[in-house]
């Protein structure tokens, strides 16, 4: 996850060894241990412990906004406050609700997930190599540049089939993502799980894939290495059973 700096920002010379445990030790250690519990997971948690504290200041805001990077959609967020209304009180519920509503409140556009850039639209012309919908936002015009970036989005459980970045010099791609959690994969080697802020370099001529995990949103953008005698192969589908190890 991201380096945390709030608390030396805000409290660096008045109380620089609350800040060095909240920057290094709750974020830097506790929020970074991914493999016993997923920052969605501790989003989640930590939501509930605010509201149930009746704790809904701009620093729940924050973690709201966290929880909404880490992959907690609009639909999630309001179920998770009206179940813990029932455990932390119904004035609480209606506190937190609010606001849920400001930080959610670009949904209500229609561009539900994407990150910053949006999810643009339904990517069509690639759909028969994709397990679940996927969608383009185009941030680039590839005639103006020798190299194109695009927003690609994932529904949950939303993946492409295995594929090769051919090229006879450079070529691969780069992945930026942006939001939610997905996993990328190459031939021979342990799937990677990927959150915000993750950049992975894909070599030309290694066969791979990426897409969403199973309960989240995912969006990356892709830059295409410029290289020579590029040329993209789409091979077999990630199959559910191998996915589902995952």
């Amino acid at each position: 996850m991201k380096k945390q700096t709030a608390g030396r920002d805000s409290l660096g010379e008045f109380a620089p060894k609350f800040a060095q445990l909240n920057d290094d030790v709750l974020f830097g250690e506790v929020w970074s241990r991914e493999d016993k519990l997923s920052l969605r997971d501790r989003s989640l948690v930590t939501i509930c412990v605010f509201m149930g504290k009746g704790m809904v200041d701009s620093s729940l805001k924050y973690h709201l906004i966290s929880a909404k990077n880490n992959g907690i959609t609009k639909e999630e967020m309001a179920e998770i406050i009206t179940h813990a209304a029932f455990y932390a009180g119904w004035p609480n519920a209606w506190a937190v609700f609010n606001l849920a509503k400001e930080v959610y409140a670009d949904e209500n556009s229609g561009e539900n997930h994407g990150g910053m850039f949006g999810m643009g639209e339904p990517n069509t012309a690639f759909a028969e190599y994709f397990i679940g919908n996927s969608y383009l936002k185009p941030l680039n015009n590839p005639k103006e540049c020798n190299v194109f970036l695009a927003n690609v989005t994932f529904e949950p459980g939303c993946r492409n089939n295995w594929h090769i970045h051919h090229s006879s010099s450079g070529g691969g791609q780069i992945l930026i993502c942006v939001e939610g959690e997905g996993w990328y994969a190459e031939e021979g080697k342990e799937p990677r799980s990927l959150k915000v802020g993750d950049v992975v370099t894909i070599p030309a001529n290694v066969k791979h894939w990426h897409g969403a995990k199973a309960d989240s949103w995912f969006s990356h953008i892709a830059v295409e290495v410029p290289g020579k005698d590029t040329r993209n192969e789409w091979c077999e589908a990630v199959t559910d059973e191998e996915y589902s190890k995952l």
